[in-house]
């Protein structure tokens, strides 16, 4: 079971993910979208979505850190394991928090709001129960591995090291294995989020908008005729995609 757990069932998600990816791309690119309801209330999501999006995305950047960066590293930088894991008490508790106020909050919307409830598909809410478990397990391993029975052996040497040796196709499963109860369930309740990811509304978090960063200018023409002197355009005001065209003239009508 523990071979299958934490040797082949990553492997498994990763497929699954990247898989179930490539076939909504090709196949559902109507549907990947997260299906915008602020047209039917738009009180609750301006509460919500900011508080699960900013939640969210600073539970990501401390996953990222914890999971990816070794422990030697941090020592090497004078960072002592006492205030590495204040701080990851700290950050961790205030974002899993606002995440799961956030969720909590459009999850209501959702509920209460009978065009968005419509809206909402069978994997949907399949998705916000895997999800609103993630997060509290997530919260539940941030103070039991601080103040729980099992404080003197965290993550960082236990669920780290296997989570590297992923990358190099060699799975630690001894180290998987010593970890504790909450951090395994949390680790599995984060695959099982991992592979509907592709089938939900979630599948919205691959096309974030970067390409918003290098758009140039929007380009505004007034409709008078105005003579231009060459090479006076400026970058960001030149013509983009389109020719300049005569501004339009009043027609003459006759009777008939």
């Amino acid at each position: 079971m523990e071979l299958f757990l934490w040797g082949i069932l990553p492997y498994i998600m990763v497929a699954v993910l990247v898989g179930g990816l490539i076939w909504r791309y090709r196949y559902d690119q109507f549907g990947w979208t997260t299906r915008s309801s602020q047209l039917y209330e738009s009180r609750l999501l301006r509460i919500g979505s900011p508080l699960f999006h900013f939640g969210i995305l600073v539970v990501i950047i401390g996953h990222a850190v914890g999971l990816v960066i070794p422990k030697a590293w941090t020592d090497f930088l004078g960072v002592s394991e006492e205030m590495y894991h204040l701080a990851a008490l700290a950050l961790g508790s205030v974002a899993g928090f606002a995440t799961l106020v956030g969720v909590g909050i459009l999850i209501y919307r959702r509920r209460t709001t009978g065009p968005v409830f419509m809206a909402t598909t069978k994997n949907d809410k399949l998705m916000y129960v895997v999800l609103v478990a993630a997060i509290v397990a997530g919260l539940a391993t941030t103070v039991l591995s601080v103040i729980g029975p099992h404080q003197e052996l965290t993550y960082r040497e236990t669920v780290a090291p296997w989570f590297r040796s992923l990358f190099v196709f060699q799975p630690d499963i001894a180290a998987m294995s010593e970890a504790s109860l909450d951090f395994q369930i949390h680790t599995l309740i984060g695959m099982v989020l991992f592979m509907l990811w592709p089938f939900t509304r979630l599948v919205h978090a691959f096309t974030a908008p970067v390409h918003y960063l290098f758009r140039p200018y929007i380009v505004y023409r007034s409709r008078d005729a105005r003579p231009t002197t060459a090479g006076a355009t400026r970058r960001g005001w030149a013509p983009i995609g389109t020719p300049d065209r005569e501004p339009d003239r009043p027609t003459r009508r006759g009777r008939r």
